[in-house]
């Protein structure tokens, strides 16, 4: 069947960037996407597919590779500890009294 697409999204919040696009006779698709690596280069591939030679691809780049050092990622706080808002509770009750009393000996002194 022949067809004609293109579709393409750039976001530069997101760092997105990329395209497609494709078109067919019927018999023969020829077609290119583009995506921006995250070295920052653009990736190109413009392909042909086809049921005699199948898919066959060009890749080309575009631009020149950065590796920036990376930052340490800190983050700032979103929030503060609370402060308390309660006072730690005093004791309601007193040592307990001993409820015994000094055991007595159970022998007698031994006998020679």
């Amino acid at each position: 069947m022949p067809f004609d697409f293109e579709y393409a999204v750039k976001d530069d919040y997101k760092g997105l960037d990329f395209d497609h696009n494709s078109n067919s006779d019927g018999k023969v698709v020829n077609g290119q996407y583009r995506v921006v690596l995250p070295d920052g280069r653009t990736q190109i591939v413009t392909y042909t597919a086809d049921h005699y030679n199948g898919y066959q691809a060009e890749v080309t780049y575009e631009g020149e590779a950065q590796y920036p050092e990376p930052k340490p990622y800190n983050p700032a706080p979103s929030y503060s500890a609370p402060a308390p808002s309660y006072k730690a509770p005093a004791p309601s009750y007193s040592a307990p009294a001993p409820t015994y009393e000094q055991p007595k000996p159970q022998y007698g002194a031994p006998q020679y």
